[in-house]
């Protein structure tokens, strides 16, 4: 964009160690907690959701998709805003909408009002992950920005986890109303604390004249390129499959021969673990044996561990959960990180389409595949295992480094 240079360049970042550097890295930890421990305080109790509300499991897992989508379609607005008001400001917005909408949610008087709550959530929540990486790549001096970018990733896993498996117990104590309550609280309190900690941007310089490339053309630029086609495609299968799974899964663990309480079966998530060490194992892997050969490994790794839900075996299943997040998060990160180098025109769009892309996919699938649910788990797995196969042969046919 056409802006002064020398402005841009007056200011060197926060250095580590300083105060600012520090407020930057726990607001910002603490914003991806707020953010996605929103967005899925309701999939670690979704039967006990679609119980209270008298809805069949398709329909409990539009409480998940309703909010990702709207984080899909909102990450270009939020993009828009913030180049007119600057990325902490809008940041802070975003989060203090959600904060609001995240303590409402559980007031819900019906399942029909709870969708449009977790819609605006979604459309909201959108503003941190569509701004933070940029927000630290201006604010933070160069050198220690992909720490910086790490430790908020952190903090959108943690949140993640958090979000899903604190509900659980409540909601086994008191209903999906007390379960959705305290991970509200808890997205409250991390959103407070971020909206204090972030301080005011001085890396910022608002956008003069005309950008040298549209957010249109940079669409289009990156939607014509089939290489981009195939990450984005792989991002909606992936994606779509993995939400699914989690979904619905807790379903089966709370019926026969499992039978497990909903405050025990919620706890599955720990399984996401696996994936935050992946994710950054296959990101290194990439750099020395090519993207391509990582990120195909890490989808046939996905592909093992959905097969190894299918017995009726608890330790299985949930060593095959573990496998399955391990493969996914590993094609995910070196996925989103190829699109960002891969980008040659409008790489923010690139970035924008891949999450609109990815959380899409998981919008759809996470709800579609609730009616492959009506033959049991075989009938969820398989699609899963379909959408992973799908995505690995055309990975394999068109991906390349």
């Amino acid at each position: 964009m056409s802006v002064d240079a020398s402005l841009t360049r007056s200011w060197a970042g926060h250095d580590a160690g300083s105060s600012g550097y520090r407020r930057i890295l726990i607001g910002l930890f603490a914003a991806g907690i707020a953010t996605f421990g929103q967005m899925y305080s309701t999939q670690g109790i979704l039967p006990t959701v679609a119980h209270a509300l008298e809805v069949d499991e398709a329909s409990a897992a539009l409480t998940v998709s309703m909010a990702t989508l709207g984080l899909a379609v909102s990450v270009l607005g939020w993009s828009w805003i913030a180049d007119r008001i600057g990325r902490a400001p809008a940041m802070k917005i975003a989060l203090s909408i959600s904060l609001v909408l995240g303590l409402l949610t559980p007031l819900a008087p019906g399942f029909t009002t709870l969708l449009v709550l977790r819609s605006l959530e979604g459309l909201a929540l959108g503003g941190v992950p569509a701004l933070a990486v940029a927000y630290l790549a201006e604010e933070i001096h160069v050198r220690h920005v992909s720490l910086a970018a790490a430790i908020y990733i952190s903090g959108t896993t943690v949140g993640g986890l958090l979000g899903r498996v604190i509900t659980g117990p409540f909601a086994d104590l008191g209903g999906w109303r007390l379960g959705v309550t305290a991970g509200g609280v808890l997205s409250a309190i991390a959103a407070i604390i971020a909206i204090t900690l972030i301080p005011r941007a001085r890396g910022w310089v608002r956008p003069t004249g005309k950008p040298e490339t549209s957010v249109r053309d940079g669409v289009l630029a990156n939607l014509r390129d089939p290489g981009m086609l195939v990450l984005y495609g792989q991002a909606a299968l992936l994606m779509g499959g993995f939400v699914a799974t989690y979904n619905y899964l807790g379903f089966r663990l709370e019926r026969e021969p499992f039978g497990l309480p909903v405050a025990i079966s919620s706890q599955i998530f720990f399984a996401y673990l696996g994936g935050t060490v992946s994710s950054s194992v296959a990101g290194r892997l990439a750099a020395t044996h090519g993207r391509r050969k990582v990120m195909l490994t890490c989808v046939v790794i996905t592909i093992v561990g959905v097969a190894m839900t299918l017995p009726d075996n608890l330790a299985m299943v949930l060593t095959g959960l573990f496998v399955l997040t391990t493969g996914f998060f590993g094609a995910h990160g070196v996925a989103s990180g190829w699109v960002g180098a891969r980008a040659r025109v409008g790489k923010a769009q690139a970035s924008a389409l891949y999450n609109l892309f990815y959380y899409g996919g998981s919008s759809l699938f996470g709800w579609l595949l609730g009616y492959a649910y009506v033959v049991g788990w075989w009938g969820v797995a398989t699609a899963v295992l379909l959408l992973a196969l799908t995505s690995l042969t055309w990975s394999w046919l068109a991906a390349r480094d």
